[in-house]
């Protein structure tokens, strides 16, 4: 398998051709950091030539950007009226009492959980809940999603994508001692293998109280 592009210019397009071969993988990693994955196999008649690949279908990103984090529904793109609709489904999402299962990770009187996932039209909503057990306020650095890959092989490693949300609701900047904050993060829908898991990562703001929270593909291959 051959991937050529223009590598003097930017453009939109590349072209990639094959011999009769074993199957393989192609990865494509575009300027701002977005990271595409396939599976690419040899058929000696193409029943389609061209394919338009939407930014939604990226598995995450290499560079990821993490912002200041404001107590307000905020939005990475401009997505006009899907804002309206998102900030009425992620409300009606705490508002719900389903779950998932049991899905958390405690650290020095802070609990992470993610309480459901729910899939609706294309994107997959996470319905996170942060708890201050503890008698000290805990300031928000950031609160971000990967997905890991163990490598297989002699030299095992871990290969960790990012996963951009592309809506936030209800996120604060700080939860004081003894409160409880919910919210949801909206990330385009995705699958994956058993070789692979979601990890949820809570950083703590000139702290060491931080947590990893992994999610087994089970819970994100079927959700609520």
């Amino acid at each position: 398998f051959v991937f050529t592009y223009n590598r003097e210019k930017e453009q939109y397009f590349g072209l990639l051709q094959a011999k009769q071969g074993k199957e393989s993988n192609l990865l494509v990693v575009n300027r701002n950091g977005s990271v595409f994955s396939y599976i690419v196999k040899y058929k000696k008649q193409l029943e389609r030539l061209n394919y338009f690949i939407p930014k939604s279908k990226s598995i995450g990103n290499e560079k990821p950007i993490v912002a200041d984090s404001v107590k307000v529904n905020e939005s990475k793109t401009s997505l006009g009226n899907e804002v309206y609709y998102y900030q009425k489904f992620c409300s009606y999402l705490l508002d719900r009492k389903q779950r998932i299962g049991r899905i958390k990770k405690r650290n020095e009187g802070i609990v992470l959980s993610i309480e459901n996932i729910v899939f609706d039209k294309e994107e997959l909503y996470f319905v996170i809940q942060i708890e201050n057990k503890s008698t000290l306020d805990y300031d928000l650095n950031f609160l971000k999603f990967s997905v890991e890959t163990r490598q297989k092989g002699k030299k095992k490693s871990l290969q960790r994508l990012y996963q951009e949300p592309i809506f936030k609701y209800n996120l604060p900047t700080k939860v004081v001692e003894n409160e409880t904050v919910k919210l949801v993060y909206v990330l385009p829908k995705f699958s994956i293998s058993n070789d692979r898991r979601t990890v949820l990562e809570l950083n703590e703001k000139n702290g060491e109280r931080n947590l990893k929270l992994k999610i087994a593909h089970r819970f994100i291959n079927n959700p609520n």
